[in-house]
């Protein structure tokens, strides 16, 4: 299953699954947990299916001899969980009608932790009751809903219909959803800067585990990069450790490593409080979104703990009243975070953490321990995030990044406010580009210039792949664009159009070339100026192959939104009502998707242009408005504020359009505007005469 086919079936099994709560009474945190507990069931019956035949062959081999087990002790060995025939998939979607399926999905449940005892009280069970308040047969429609899960959906592909579903609760809860999950976007981009491969992670605010399900996928993504680069790496060397101080969380996330086969523990735990795995100085990695700005934490608790207190514990600015001595509260939880994250990481760990903006730049006490950390060189680099990419608050943030074993003393700014995808009108996200981007940043200050040029030969890949398929559907919209066109001038613009895309074939070529003189090469160093060479000058023949594209298409849009007002004024000049036929309107779907085609794929030509734009050279330089490597005498300058925008400066940009093209455009827009404001009103009058004829009839 590709990528794409992975992704309608998210929307499709959503929609369903929304679909069916829309016309219950339930709330959204009453439907969550049951829903997340079939996509286990289901996770769990695809796996035993795999190796049941190996698992009767095993214990029938075993059968009458000394070493002979129980069909379960055979099954736990083989995949790790034991699924008897009530527990079963498939059994509980063939029940009976008059079956009560909450009863029976509970009863699988209970089967599944009483030979799994990792997960002894975690799975939902009695919250598949509520389920049948208003609809007796949801449980069932839901089972049926997850039946569209393909039987040989691999762990990894349940556990990303996991993370999507637990992404869309937590916008669906708003407020509350956010508690329990960081959006995937910004926990990918923490991974791929810290780059966990192997040894521990530690998440001492865990939620739903989303820190540790991505740090395995970054671990799964990158082992073919690691290959080509001719680097060493060892596969599944990653444990994890979490701590969540919410039981229905701890649930939550103990299903989400099982479901993406992860190794560690999960355990409910205070991190102020409580220390369950001796954290001080313990772990290769540490990652997590803690609570902001939680100023409820009694100073008594924390101000012994070394967790805490190794590099200062925040005290308010005036001194405690006698009557309240004993009962003081630390003014702010942040710093109590960041103090944790440092001490918890062992001599060469590494660190990335979300943290409120105002942590950056907080005075007082704060700013005493922020200077203790940058004089103690232990923090990496600052990353300030765009606004509203969280589910919970609209509170600007900005991800920290420790590492105990830098090469200099410098901090790394990033400046990613304006780096961003908009998802709808509230939230925003960074896509699989931005991240790789930002990402790279980071990478290129690390002296890893072959990761660089690497990633832009596979935005060239990607790029090809799409125009190729693209050409493709050329020749039938060209066709269909020739039937319905009656302006010779439109006729020609369709035959430049197609003139346009033979072009393509000189492009391949120059592509094959390019490959054919780079295959090799990405693992010697040496290599990287030549290839990045190269690649700036296959860049320079597409950029006007898809100006050429971009004018060709327009100039068809207009002839087309041409045709159709002619057809609209002879319409009218006979009093009839202007409509767009069924021809047209196929044309204009087939247009509107060639424009988004040819978009999506020049996107990643744009992202390479916007790289060698910035890194010419394959190698790190400061980049006004975007990132600066700051000297410990920049830092101290600026008071030893961590905030980027301190930093990095501010550049105004360009949107690369000429006068002519800006004119051109605009006129464009203006002729479209005329056109539907020509529609509006036609409707506007039919509307009116068809009321004046049903009122004069009263």
């Amino acid at each position: 299953m590709n990528t794409e086919q992975l992704k309608k079936l998210e929307k499709s099994l959503w929609a369903a699954a929304d679909n069916l709560r829309a016309n219950s009474d339930l709330k959204s945190t009453e439907y969550a947990t049951p829903v997340l507990g079939l996509i286990f069931l289901k996770f769990a019956d695809n796996k035993y299916s795999k190796v049941e035949n190996e698992i009767v062959a095993e214990h029938a081999k075993l059968k009458g001899s000394r070493r002979e087990k129980p069909l379960s002790e055979v099954a736990i060995e083989k995949c790790g969980f034991y699924l008897p025939e009530h527990a079963r998939y498939d059994y509980l979607l063939n029940c009976p009608e008059e079956e009560d399926m909450a009863k029976a999905i509970k009863r699988a449940m209970e089967l599944i932790e009483e030979h799994k005892k990792e997960l002894d009280g975690i799975l939902p069970k009695d919250e598949y009751f509520a389920l049948t308040r208003t609809d007796r047969t949801l449980p069932a429609q839901l089972l049926k809903t997850f039946s569209d899960i393909p039987r040989d959906a691999t762990g990894d592909i349940l556990g990303k219909i996991y993370e999507f579903f637990l992404g869309k609760f937590a916008l669906a809860e708003g407020q509350g959803g956010g508690v329990f999950y960081t959006p995937t976007s910004v926990v990918r981009l923490m991974v791929e800067v810290i780059e966990p491969y192997k040894g521990t992670v530690y998440d001492p605010a865990c939620g739903s585990a989303g820190m540790f399900v991505q740090s395995q996928q970054f671990i799964e993504d990158h082992n073919e990069e690691l290959e080509l680069l001719g680097e060493k790496h060892d596969e599944n060397k990653l444990f994890v450790y979490g701590q969540e101080k919410t039981l229905d969380t701890v649930k939550l996330a103990k299903m989400n490593i099982a479901v993406n086969g992860l190794r560690g523990e999960i355990q409910q735990a205070n991190s102020y409080k409580e220390n369950p795995f001796d954290s001080y100085q313990k772990f290769d990695y540490v990652l997590a979104n803690p609570p902001f700005n939680v100023d409820d934490v009694p100073v008594a608790d924390v101000e012994d703990d070394i967790r805490f207190n190794e590099y200062g514990i925040p005290k308010k600015k005036t001194k405690a009243k006698k009557k309240d001595e004993g009962k003081e509260t630390v003014p702010n939880g942040n710093y109590l975070w960041i103090n944790l994250f440092a001490t918890s990481l062992k001599e060469k760990g590494r660190a990335a953490l979300v943290m409120a903006n105002s942590a950056s730049d907080a005075r007082h006490s704060e700013a005493d321990i922020r200077q203790t950390l940058i004089e103690n060189n232990l923090i990496y680099g600052m990353l300030t995030l765009p606004s509203n990419m969280f589910y919970t608050v609209t509170l600007p943030a900005t991800l920290w990044f420790f590492d105990k074993d830098k090469q200099d003393d410098n901090i790394l700014f990033i400046d990613a406010r304006n780096v961003f995808t908009q998802i709808d009108r509230a939230h925003r996200e960074f896509g699989p580009e931005q991240i790789n981007n930002l990402a790279i940043i980071s990478k290129l200050h690390k002296g890893k210039r072959r990761e660089f040029v690497h990633l832009i030969d596979t935005y060239f890949e990607k790029g090809m792949e799409l125009l190729t398929e693209n050409k493709k559907q050329v020749e039938p919209v060209s066709e269909q664009l020739l039937e319905v066109l009656d302006d010779e001038q439109g006729k020609v613009a369709v035959g430049d159009l197609v003139k346009q895309w033979k072009e393509l074939n000189r492009l391949q070529k120059e592509y094959s070339d390019y490959q054919a003189s780079v295959v090799g090469k990405f693992s010697d160093e040496e290599q990287v100026d030549d290839i990045n060479k190269t690649q700036h000058s296959l860049l320079e023949n597409f950029e006007p192959f898809f100006e050429a594209l971009h004018q060709g298409l327009k100039s068809i849009d207009k002839t087309v939104r041409k045709q159709e007002k002619a057809k609209a004024d002879v319409a009218k000049a006979k009093g009839k009502r202007a409509s767009t036929d069924r021809q047209t309107k196929l044309l204009k779907t087939a247009l509107e998707q060639l424009h988004k085609e040819v978009k999506s794929a020049e996107l990643f030509f744009k992202h390479i242009h916007w790289l060698h734009e910035r890194f010419p050279n394959a190698e790190y330089e400061d980049v006004t408005g975007l990132c600066k490597l700051a000297s410990p005498d920049d830092v101290k300058e600026q008071d030893y504020s961590l905030n980027p925008g301190r930093y990095v400066g501010v550049v105004i940009e360009e949107d690369g359009k000429s006068e002519e093209e800006f004119i051109s455009d605009l006129i464009s827009a203006q002729e479209q505007l005329n056109f539907l404001e020509n529609q509006s009103n036609q409707l506007t009058d039919i509307i009116r005469n068809n009321l004046k004829v049903i009122t004069d009839d009263q």
